[in-house]
């Protein structure tokens, strides 16, 4: 059941859309996608979600190489649905965590005394290179979108940007199966979302600056549907102009309840 998103000289990107909705009652979790990208020998798993999604999610990493190559675990924050399962990666791989800072030390709450020990590697503000095997995935900085400490991670080979809680879209692991290539239509499955869960307009322009300078073929949302083509450009100067978070916050936001 994975979606292959990239495929060449042994270097492969998967997505699973699926695994959170059918392990678990339906309208229980909230859709999400998981995401592999192997590069020779070795893997990295981003955002591996929680517990409903890992015994599929280990079973179908095993179809394209073995989980004990699996090196690297990236989390773009600390969410539940990004790592709930981290206890399970640490017992079943050898793999270290690479997380912001602000989360390093708050990650180990997901697992027995111990088991991070020595395993946990805190991502800095600026962003870092991640080596994978002869190749590299870059950290780049993504605060507060919506989390404080936050990280998305660009794959220079695939040119693929697996961008978090940026760019997400609500619906069903059907819907986030199909790559959208144009925008507009999209726009009502994304912009609630986007308006209450980033912090602020000028983060997201900030961002779109930094977005502008890098070859990004597809942007790859922690749920929803991939962006693709025009969609990419199309959802960088929609971003860099959206009003959001605190731009409407008021004093009747901030009263004691009735």
């Amino acid at each position: 059941m994975a979606i292959e998103l990239f495929n060449k000289n042994g270097h492969v990107c998967l997505m699973f859309a699926h695994l959170s909705d059918e392990d678990g009652e339906p309208g229980q979790a909230v859709q999400a996608n998981q995401f592999l990208v192997i590069h020779g020998d070795t893997g990295a798993i981003i955002d591996p979600g929680g517990n409903m999604a890992y015994n599929e999610l280990l079973l179908t990493i095993g179809r394209f190489f073995p989980p004990s190559k699996l090196s690297k675990i990236l989390a773009s924050h600390a969410d539940p649905d990004i790592i709930a399962s981290l206890d399970r990666w640490m017992t079943s791989t050898q793999a270290t965590l690479y997380i912001s800072r602000l989360w390093e030390r708050f990650a180990p709450h997901f697992c027995k005394p111990g088991k991070t020990a020595g395993r946990i590697i805190g991502i800095p503000d600026p962003g870092v290179r991640i080596p994978l095997g002869s190749s590299e995935l870059v950290a780049l900085p993504a605060h507060f979108m919506h989390s404080e400490g936050n990280f998305q991670f660009w794959d220079p080979v695939s040119r693929i940007l697996f961008s978090g809680d940026l760019g997400v879209s609500i619906g069903t692991s059907a819907d986030a199966a199909k790559p959208v290539t144009s925008l507009a239509p999209h726009i009502p499955k994304m912009e609630a979302f986007h308006r209450r869960y980033m912090v602020s307009s000028k983060v997201l322009r900030l961002w779109a600056n930094m977005a502008r300078t890098l070859p990004i073929d597809m942007i790859v949302p922690q749920h929803g549907a991939p962006l693709a083509g025009a969609a990419v450009g199309e959802f960088i100067n929609w971003i860099s102009d959206l009003s959001c978070g605190i731009d409407y916050v008021t004093q009747a936001n901030y009263t004691v309840p009735a």
